[in-house]
């Protein structure tokens, strides 16, 4: 399988099903751990970069983790593939501008990879569609000991797995859990839903993670320490209360909007006839319009538009991806059209 291969179709994460799929766009699970015997990424030298590279990119591939398991050296690819990777959740910002040798393992599915070389040496991630965090817990649970088998990683009987940055030392975990809110957003409740999110010490972050805003009313919820709790703790703080209070939160005020739909028919009917008709769009206008949509074809009030297309062009009109599904590069004005008449095209399918 081949990086370009990835713009035929929408990641796993993106198919709109699974448990609360209505408001929970995808659930992640991330373990972070580093090789035994070796300094932190910041303070290794180029040598021994390119030899944690090496050793971990081979184990990966070897360790039969997943079916028709492919390797992207991040460091010798373009930015614009790195960019894809980005919006395709598969690295992080951080790991697509870094400069020291650095890849990623992709399952054909895209539910596994593996980041080698980002703030850790080894960074696994599991991402499923809707509220799936047991089941993201248990992909990695079985890598983690499959790569453990392999490879020493540092662990202190104290402190447990040791990490770059101090809140992930522990069980080196973190959860996250993507939500689309716009009818909190529309209703005017969506800061005392990021009060609470504090208050249980947990962070919100944008679409694609830390030092992002949060556009087309998506938002991760992710936590802020793995010292002292097990992964069990964790994942029942989002499962049994985090996550379903906020589902129920958001299912609340659509139902409060109901109560008068023509608000939501407007809006709706307004973005899906901007979608159909615009000749020039930005990429930030577009997925504000298209949560408008996604909002009014969970609530029954569009029908001619699937939530599967629609998660679809969340993804496929982002910058990188528009290249690349167009197999030209663009400057942000010639994106804008090219998106607009992408979106004309997808639209009318429907």
């Amino acid at each position: 399988m081949r990086l370009a291969d990835l713009t035929e179709r929408a990641g796993e994460w993106l198919r709109g099903a699974g448990p609360m799929h209505d408001v929970v766009i995808s659930s992640r699970v991330r373990l972070a751990r580093n090789l035994a015997g070796m300094p932190f990424l910041g303070r290794c030298t180029a040598q021994q970069q390119r030899e944690i590279e090496e050793r971990i990119s081979r184990e990966a591939l070897t360790a039969e983790i997943a079916a028709d398991m492919f390797y992207v050296d991040v460091a010798a690819a373009g930015e614009l593939d790195r960019q894809l990777l980005v919006e395709r959740h598969l690295i992080s910002r951080q790991h697509a501008q870094g400069d020291q040798p650095r890849g990623v393992a992709v399952s054909k599915d895209e539910t596994l990879a593996i980041m080698v070389n980002e703030e850790d040496h080894v960074r696994m991630q599991s991402l499923r569609s809707g509220l799936q965090l047991r089941e993201a817990f248990a992909d990695l649970t079985r890598i983690d000991d499959r790569l453990e088998t392999r490879l020493d990683f540092a662990f202190h009987s104290r402190y447990g797995y040791l990490t770059a940055c101090p809140t992930n030392v522990g069980t080196g975990m973190r959860v996250s859990v993507m939500l689309h809110l716009p009818a909190l957003k529309m209703t005017g409740q969506i800061d005392k839903v990021f009060r609470a999110v504090r208050d249980m010490r947990m962070e919100v972050r944008g679409l694609h993670g830390e030092g992002t805003e949060a556009t087309g009313d998506f938002f991760q919820i992710s936590n802020q320490t793995t010292l002292g709790k097990s992964e069990e703790q964790i994942l029942e703080e989002f499962l049994d209360r985090t996550i379903p209070n906020f589902v129920d939160y958001e299912r609340r005020a659509r139902e409060a909007l109901l109560r008068r739909p023509v608000a939501v028919d407007d809006k709706a009917h307004r973005a899906m006839a901007i979608l159909r008709s615009a000749r020039r769009i930005g990429s930030e206008e577009t997925m504000y319009l298209l949560s408008m949509v996604r909002l009014g074809a969970n609530m029954g009030r569009l029908k001619d538009v699937s939530i599967k297309t629609v998660n679809e062009l969340f993804l496929m009109t982002q910058p990188a991806h528009l290249q690349r599904v167009l197999q030209r590069e663009m400057d942000a004005p010639q994106r804008a059209e090219a998106r607009a008449a992408y979106m004309r095209k997808r639209l009318s399918l429907n």
